[in-house]
């Protein structure tokens, strides 16, 4: 035997109203999440406008080649000194230096090992003297390389790429942000004598260095 059940008008009508309660509920939900969300984006962004942080600038101070010799057919021994003057351009905003390392390059070929700094914090408005020693021991390079020194050597001029690359996070009051990676090439003019060379080959042009963010 089976049974059927009936239900009375005001029952569905009550389901009804509670159905219609709880999509209100949610509906209202969702736009007071969305509308803080927005809130928050547009607040961020306005932020980020106001200050706006400058990329870090360098400025190569000085470069020193004490060695660039080849010790087989393809393999070099380099050791470069590198001074680099360091400046947060930013008057609100301090920046982290939380990975930086530098090396050397010579006709898109790199000569020597990186080298690290260690992490540090740049204040607003402040400059820091930055140093490293630049090596490399049985490195392998391209067969024109000996060639490319040689006519360099003659033409009394050779051109050195100084980088950089590291990441950054920008700090402003107790907020500090995700981190950035950024690059920095510095171009270094060297100058061969015609006489032989007693000391290294120094570059000491304090030119502005190029920074990508």
């Amino acid at each position: 035997m089976s049974q059927i059940f009936s239900k009375s008008p005001q029952h569905c009508a009550e389901k009804e109203r509670l159905s219609i309660d709880k999509f209100y509920k949610k509906k209202k939900l969702f736009f007071t999440l969305s509308s803080s969300f927005t809130i928050l984006l547009a607040v961020i962004l306005l932020f980020w406008l106001i200050l706006h942080p400058s990329k870090p600038e360098f400025f190569l101070r000085e470069a020193d080649i004490y060695q660039l010799s080849l010790t087989g057919p393809h393999l070099l021994n380099s050791s470069i000194q590198l001074t680099l003057f360091s400046k947060n351009p930013n008057q609100k905003v301090g920046i982290y230096y939380d990975e930086l390392q530098a090396y050397a390059a010579y006709k898109g070929q790199q000569i020597t090992l990186d080298s690290s700094f260690p992490p540090f914090y740049q204040d607003h408005g402040e400059s820091n003297l930055l140093t490293a020693s630049l090596e490399g021991t049985g490195l392998p390079v391209a067969s024109s390389f000996e060639y490319e020194l040689r006519r360099d050597q003659i033409t009394g001029r050779l051109v050195l790429n100084l980088k950089l690359n590291g990441k950054l996070r920008w700090k402003v009051g107790t907020w500090v942000s995700g981190r950035y990676r950024f690059n920095v090439n510095c171009v270094s003019v060297m100058t061969f004598v015609p006489t032989v060379q007693t000391g290294p080959l120094s570059s000491r042009q304090g030119t502005q260095c190029s920074t990508s963010l």
